[in-house]
């Protein structure tokens, strides 16, 4: 079926990134950007902006989107500045995380990370994607996690939000099968990145720890999209901890997962306790 979407003017492929302003998403544009990517970024706040000017030192175009992916109206948005090109690549990035217990939080936050990570994510998957498929080829790339593996105790919805995405990115793959588009599921450990603070787990386990660092996990990403793996762990770490979380069960995954997000853990851990 024909398509009457084109080619960016620049004759470069075009990549669009999600959760660009900062941590993984901003190395993953950089990444595409020294790749000879032009882009189309978005996140939820104005470092979007300053995110652009840096990519665009790489000589590529660069259009830079504030907007709120939790939203239906923010995923047209983005999609309209697509303004008809072709995208060779969706980096769907874009994330919210939630500490704290479950009975304790704002449900109007807990909506939020659902919405960001889920809704909003497929919302936009599903329209590239329908492109992608018109013309017989696409890369798309979701940040799933580790913690998918994992019931998340104190971090009960983000957890399994990711496992959410875990599991729809290998389905998509099968459904994909033999189009000429590739879905590749990310999957980082805790990543050094503004999400702990966001997240109001500073005062936890894992909010203190030392993390992963951000440009190499996004460098394990971009180099398992283009080679169009089915999925990826970044660290070996990671990839011990994900074989485990496959013979333990739930109900102790969930114990071991207190121990790193509990409210104040990390000041015990700071005690030395």
């Amino acid at each position: 079926m024909a398509t009457s979407k084109h080619p960016s003017s620049s004759g470069r492929p075009l990549a669009v990134v999600t959760g660009a302003s900062t941590g993984i998403g901003y190395e993953l544009a950089r990444i595409c950007a020294q790749k000879d990517y032009d882009l189309v970024i978005a996140a939820d706040e104005s470092k979007i902006h300053d995110a652009a000017e840096n990519f665009r030192a790489h000589g590529v175009n660069v259009d830079s989107i504030e907007v709120d992916l939790a939203t239906t109206d923010g995923v047209a948005k983005l999609y309209e500045a697509l303004k008809g090109r072709r995208v060779s690549a969706l980096l769907a990035n874009a994330g919210r995380g939630l500490g704290k217990g479950f009975l304790d939080q704002d449900f109007a936050k807990v909506r939020h990370v659902i919405d960001t990570n889920i809704t909003g994510t497929l919302a936009l998957i599903q329209r590239v994607g329908r492109d992608m498929r018109d013309y017989g080829e696409g890369k798309i790339l979701i940040t799933g996690s580790i913690a998918g593996f994992s019931p998340g105790t104190f971090q009960a919805v983000y957890n399994a939000s990711k496992a959410f995405l875990d599991s729809f990115s290998f389905a998509l793959r099968a459904e994909l099968k033999d189009t000429g588009i590739t879905v590749t599921c990310l999957m980082p450990g805790a990543t050094e990145t503004d999400f702990f603070e966001r997240a109001d787990l500073m005062d936890t386990k894992i909010g203190q720890k030392k993390k992963d660092n951000a440009a190499d996990v996004a460098q394990v990403g971009f180099d398992a999209m283009m080679r169009g793996d089915g999925d990826v762990v970044s660290g070996w770490h990671n990839k011990l901890q994900s074989a485990i979380a496959n013979i333990i069960p739930s109900g102790i995954l969930a114990e071991q997962h207190r121990k790193e997000t509990e409210p104040g853990s990390g000041q015990k851990q700071a005690k030395g306790a």
